[in-house]
């Protein structure tokens, strides 16, 4: 009976062995490992002097692994030939495959690379340093880069230092030392010898570590970089209880400068002009997009049409989309229109030359259209049914509670044949009677297929718009159904007003003020130091300003061979919350803090990475409860 016992014991033993070997998981309701990997040791020791070899090997104390080595790892002096880089266990192996320069120091910015195996967790801010010399250059060069156009912040970019002060090296030779900035924008570069240096940041499309396609973000600074350090103090304070201060202990280190470097990107304007591609969509329309902006349209001669007063030419504001709408139905009904285009192209030398296409444009969906058209015919129950009417389809913006500041819009699918203004009729209530008052209708400066209608709303008026059927007819035949819209207009007491002091800025300068998501709700001139924006619904609202150099009412971006930075954006560092029937006055001076403390969080799209985890392990205890 003891030997009965004592077998299923020792069965029991085993079993319990291997269903614990087999069940690795954590057991329910356990609080994740939040300790990140330890480095214990490295061939070369770091700061190791005089090491010459390709081959660097890297241990920690627990298994680890690699999180976009490709993006996060940074070494200085950059590589161009990509170094090979891997985990195996606990250890990270690399293999330089560059020759390594002499009486140099190498840094490998791993940045949060490097994760322990089973929770991820990573070990931040972790560099390794060597020297194939007898220094370790130790200085250091830290800032921060945001995007020009909005202050955000800018995660991934490479920023790096030339001790090489032509203008040139920036474009012909790669940068020498780098870094990469973090989820805060920032950036510091390390390894860093005396000296004086240029600074930049670049979005290395090619990998080859310098500015050589416009295509790439950049930024630069106009004054130079030299690096320098100062001896600083940090307190420590040893506390007896929660009240009582036992000790306060001061320790001596090595602070460098400069700390507080702003780098604002930009990507230039492609000024290289050319067709990037024609269409014929519909019969009656054609279009070509260009690849830049353009001051003249171009000139097109019809070869197999006359292409005299044949179109209503639609363009954007650039002149880099253009649409052609075809007058005459015998011209659009014809299958292949072949024509030759002339407008300015940018040759081989960057200088704008005239060019001569011919092109063949075939209407795309005519045949859907027939097929289309003998379908439904074949669907008719009778052959005498009576098709129905189609109406112009029309966009109509004109708000059953309206600000007093807004219009009414209608936007049509094509150009207008004929409106006939006598049919719309806007009537105002006075008393319990319709008035019928007079507006102004005007096709919009920017979009020929859009007409704008104008009052001069007061407070808590109502409306009624009319427009008879037949009233507008679009190009190709077809007119409008009868339109009806109820309008009242929204009383003061439901708007708020908010009024900036700005202290500051250029003469010429523009604030845009933006609702919770960064985007713009109006624009207005600063006009002596004063932005004042009225009728605004409540809510919640935040506030850019752009110093516009030249005037042209935009944002207009940098051009890194002309050494022109960007134009100048600041923000107004907090939100604002009026209530209905409130006015706010606020001072502003757009130099008071730095770049990178204007924009509100609440606004920033790019959110810290410590942010993002704690959020994260927030949400796994939550699941394991």
């Amino acid at each position: 009976m003891n030997r009965s016992f004592s077998k299923a014991l020792s069965l029991a033993v085993i079993a319990i062995i291997v269903y614990s070997c087999a069940s690795i998981g954590r057991p329910d309701g356990g609080v994740y490992d939040e300790t990140p990997p330890r480095f214990i040791g490295s061939t070369p020791a770091v700061g190791e002097l005089n090491y010459n070899k390709k081959k660097l090997t890297l241990e920690f104390d627990e298994y680890i692994k690699l999180e976009k080595a490709n993006e996060k790892i940074t070494i200085s002096p950059p590589q161009v030939q990509q170094p090979e880089i891997k985990a195996s266990g606990k250890k990270v192996h690399i293999n330089l495959l560059d020759t390594l320069k002499p009486n140099t120091t190498y840094t490998v910015d791993f940045s949060d690379a490097i994760v322990d195996n089973n929770e991820g967790n990573p070990l931040g801010n972790f560099t390794f340093t060597f020297s194939t010399g007898e220094v370790i250059d130790t200085m250091e060069v830290s800032g921060t880069l945001l995007e020009a156009s909005n202050l955000e912040p800018i995660k991934g970019m490479m920023v790096g230092l030339h001790s090489n002060l032509e203008d040139s090296a920036f474009t012909k030779t790669p940068l020498e030392r780098v870094a990469r900035t973090d989820s805060r924008g920032r950036f510091r570069i390390k390894g860093v010898a005396p000296g004086s240096y240029r600074i930049y940041a670049l979005q290395d499309a090619d990998q080859n570590f310098a500015f050589t396609q416009k295509s790439e973000a950049l930024a630069f600074n106009d004054s130079l970089v030299i690096p320098r350090w100062e001896e600083r103090m940090h307190f420590d304070t040893l506390w007896v209880d929660s009240l009582t201060i036992d000790t306060v202990v001061g320790h001596n280190y090595t602070h460098y400068l400069p700390d507080d470097l702003i780098l604002r990107s930009f990507t230039e304007e492609l000024n290289s002009q050319y067709l990037v591609k024609n269409e014929r969509l519909s019969p009656e329309k054609f279009s070509f997009y260009f690849a830049a902006k353009a001051d003249t349209l171009p000139t097109l001669k019809g070869l197999n049409f006359d292409e005299q007063d044949a179109f209503i030419i639609e363009s954007n504001l650039r002149n880099d989309t253009l649409h052609y709408w075809v007058k005459d139905s015998l011209l659009y009904k014809q299958d292949t229109l072949r024509l030759s285009l002339t407008y300015l192209y940018t040759d081989t030398l960057s200088q704008l030359v005239p060019r001569t296409d011919t092109l063949r444009l075939v209407a795309k969906n005519v045949n859907k259209k027939q097929a289309s058209a003998k379908k439904d015919k074949k669907n008719k129950k009778e052959e005498d049914e009576v098709e129905p009417t189609v109406f112009l389809q029309i966009a109509t913006k004109a708000s059953s509670n309206m600000d007093v500041y807004d219009y009414v819009s209608f936007t049509f699918p094509e150009p207008m044949a004929a409106i006939d203004t006598s049919a719309i009729h806007l009537k105002m209530k006075v008393d319990t009677l319709w008035q019928e008052v007079p507006f102004a209708f005007e096709q919009d400066s920017a979009n020929i297929r859009k007409y704008n209608l104008y009052y001069d709303w007061d407070f808590k008026q109502e409306f009624e718009l009319t427009v008879d059927s037949a009233t507008m007819c679009g190009l190709y035949g077809l007119h409008n159904d009868k339109i009806k819209q109820s309008i009242k207009i929204k009383g003061e007491d439901e708007y708020s007003s908010i009024f900036f002091n700005v202290s500051g800025a250029d003469p010429k300068a523009f604030v845009e003020l933006l609702d919770g998501q960064d985007k713009v709700v109006r624009r207005v001139n600063v006009r002596n130091g004063t932005a004042d924006f009225y009728f605004l619904s409540p809510g919640k609202y935040g506030a850019r300003l752009i110093n516009d150099s030249n005037g042209n009412g935009v944002w207009d971006t940098g051009e890194y061979e002309e050494k022109r930075q960007p134009e100048e954006v600041f923000y107004y560092p907090q939100l604002l919350e009026p209530k209905a029937n409130w006015e706010l006055s606020q001072d502003w001076n757009v130099k008071a803090l730095p770049l990178d403390k204007q924009k509100p969080e609440e606004l920033k799209k790019q959110k810290p990475d410590e942010e993002k985890k704690r959020n994260r392990n927030d949400d796994r205890n939550k699941n394991r409860r």
